[in-house]
């Protein structure tokens, strides 16, 4: 005889394994790889990531983006209520107390100043903020030689004790672009980290960190030409890593044969022709952005010599002539 007495337990075990499915199969729609762009700082900024759930995934892409916001609003040089314009304008006259964000990262900018004797320096803005390469406009050289005595990392003074900041010399001036991309870079990564998320990407134009692997494959980033920006001269695998690049094509113009770009030697006030672009992997961004801008005064030889250095960066060159040259740590085997 049926044992009535079964049934509706049956059917309700049915329904309880038809609703486990039906979790499982939406978790598993869910489940995707997510992605989104801003203009910020000046640049184009990125975010891509692997989310169980999409609304976490859109939340914390949006949380980076966010981190990026308020850190241009901190440090950039274009705002004139940023903290950064704030020191600009009056640590010439008396030390101007500020955050323990913006002045932990002009220590480190301070520390990549020692370490490459100068040729990474946040005051060459005493005679940067001279060129507007929108306007195409530039300093002659009566007005670079009047601002060059300014520019000094060592007349930077960092008080700890009242967490100030001073300038040993009048006209000095500071910008923090040849870093603070990288840090913003650094600490999306982190945000997504604890969050969860450890397969990601976090790029701010030529800064990328990625986090984790793409499920058994690695990241590819590439290294574009530096004349036709659509077109990629080489691609590196990357896990768990950081890559910035700098390029005399990002801002610049043309007068009489010579390019004007953006970055300047300390030295000199003026832009560097040895190298067309520099590429540096490391552990973090802030550090490979630091970096990229110090091989580039230092030209192809001695800027490689100097990434050869330290143990845990790798550089790629290329060369006024179009040549591509490598650290020790990225050469072929013989």
């Amino acid at each position: 005889m049926k044992n009535v007495s079964a049934v509706p337990q049956l059917r309700q075990f049915s329904a309880v394994l038809v609703l486990l499915c039906a979790a499982f199969h939406s978790a598993a729609v869910q489940a995707e790889w997510l992605y989104r762009e801003e203009a910020i700082m000046g640049t184009r900024c990125a975010v891509e990531l692997w989310a169980t759930d999409q609304r976490q995934g859109e939340a914390a892409m949006e949380a980076v983006l966010a981190d990026m916001r308020r850190i241009d609003a901190l440090m950039s040089t274009y705002k004139a209520d940023s903290e950064i314009s704030r020191v600009n304008a009056g640590a010439a006259r008396a030390p101007v107390p500020v955050s323990a964000e913006l002045f932990q990262l002009l220590e480190t900018a301070q520390q990549y100043s020692a370490l490459s004797s100068g040729a990474f320096d946040i005051t060459y803005a005493s005679v940067g903020y001279l060129y507007d390469y929108r306007a195409h406009k530039r300093p002659d050289s009566k007005a670079i030689a009047a601002a060059l005595p300014s520019v000094d990392y060592r007349q930077l003074k960092l008080d700890p004790a009242r967490r100030t900041v001073a300038f040993g010399k009048p006209g000095m001036r500071i910008d923090l672009g040849g870093i603070a991309k990288g840090y913003a870079v650094d600490r999306g990564i982190q945000i997504l980290k604890d969050r969860g998320l450890t397969h990601a990407m976090v790029n701010a134009g030529g800064d990328t960190r990625v986090s984790g692997d793409r499920f058994g494959k690695p990241w590819v980033v590439g290294i574009r030409h530096p004349d036709r920006k659509d077109e990629v001269v080489l691609r590196i695998p990357l896990v768990d890593a950081a890559f910035s690049t700098s390029g005399d094509y990002e801002r610049f113009f043309d007068e009489g044969g010579v390019r004007y770009h953006h970055i300047l030697d300390p030295k000199t006030g003026l832009s560097p022709h040895e190298v067309r672009s520099v590429t540096v992997i490391a552990s973090n961004a802030t550090r490979t952005d630091g970096l990229t801008k110090t091989v580039f005064i230092l030209g192809p030889k001695a800027g490689l010599e100097f990434i050869d250095s330290l143990p845990d960066a790798d550089a790629i060159v290329i060369a006024a002539d179009g040549k591509v040259s490598y650290s020790k740590g990225l050469q072929p085997p013989p």
